[in-house]
C-alpha cells in the first residue's frame, strides 16, 4: 500500500482562481458561495485519499478538475466521482483532481502521481478549463493528444459535450484514441449531459447535484460496458 503523504501530491494546483471570477465573486453572492467551496472540498478529498490508500483492495483513481472535486454540488461527495463511488463496492477510490486543472496539470502532476499508485482502473475527465477560456485554447489539441498517448489501456475517458470547433477537435482525438489505444469512452455527447436546464449550480457554470448525477450515469454506463 502507498500512503498519500508519499505521493508529493496536492489536490490544489497552487494557482489562485482567475482575477475576473475573484472580482465578480465579491459582488455576486451566488458565485461567491461556489467559490467558497474550493478549499474545503480539496481538503475533503485529501483526507479521504489518505484513508482510502491505507485500506486494501483494487484501486480506482480519478483525474480531472473542479467537476471531479464536486465544486457546485451540495457536498464534495456529490460531484460526478463522489456519486460514482457507490457503484464500485469493495474498491479503494482515490481522487487526484484539482480545482482549475487544465490538461497540462493532468499530464505533469496528476497522471504521474496516479501511475505511482499502480491503479487497477483510471478515470479521466478534463478539458473544460482549456476549452472555455480562449487564452488556453491554443495548442489544446497537441496537449490532449499527448495526454491520450500516456493514458494506460482501459482508462475511462470522458469527452466534451460542446459542439464548438475546439471541443470537436478534442473529441476527434478521444474517439481515435478509443479505437487505437483501447481506451473506454464515457460519452458526454449524450442528451443527459448536453442539456443543462435545472442542472447548474448558482454560479451558472458548475453542475449541481443533479447535473453531476447525469455525468455519473454516463461514467457508470462506460464502466458496465468495460465489465466493471
Amino acid at each position: 500500500m502507498t500512503d498519500a503523504g508519499d505521493l508529493g501530491f496536492s489536490n490544489r494546483t497552487g494557482r489562485p482562481p482567475g482575477r475576473v471570477i475573484t472580482a465578480v465573486s465579491r459582488f455576486v453572492p451566488a458565485i461567491r458561495r461556489v467559490q467558497q467551496q474550493i478549499e474545503p472540498y480539496a481538503a475533503y478529498w485529501e483526507r479521504r485519499n489518505r484513508a482510502e490508500l491505507a485500506r486494501s483492495g483494487p484501486l480506482c483513481v480519478a483525474l480531472g478538475d473542479s467537476m471531479a472535486q464536486g465544486v457546485g454540488a451540495s457536498a464534495p461527495e456529490y460531484g460526478w466521482f463522489g456519486q460514482l463511488v457507490p457503484l464500485l463496492p469493495g474498491w479503494r477510490t482515490v481522487n487526484l483532481s484539482q480545482y482549475g486543472a487544465r490538461v497540462d496539470d493532468v499530464l505533469d502532476a496528476q497522471l504521474p502521481a496516479a501511475l505511482r499508485l499502480r491503479p487497477d482502473l483510471l478515470l479521466c475527465l478534463v478539458g473544460s478549463n482549456d476549452l472555455m477560456q480562449p487564452r488556453h485554447q491554443e495548442g489544446v489539441g497537441n496537449r490532449y493528444a499527448a495526454l491520450l498517448d500516456r493514458l494506460p489501456r482501459g482508462t475511462v475517458v470522458g469527452n466534451q459535450p460542446g459542439t464548438f470547433a475546439a471541443a470537436v477537435q478534442v473529441n476527434g482525438l478521444i474517439d481515435d484514441a478509443v479505437r487505437r489505444r483501447g481506451l473506454v469512452l464515457a460519452e458526454l455527447r449524450d442528451p443527459r449531459t448536453r442539456h443543462w436546464r435545472g442542472k447548474l449550480a448558482s454560479d451558472r457554470f458548475h453542475p449541481n447535484d443533479r447535473g453531476y448525477a447525469a455525468i455519473t450515469e454516463v461514467f457508470g454506463d462506460a464502466l458496465r460496458r468495460a465489465g466493471y
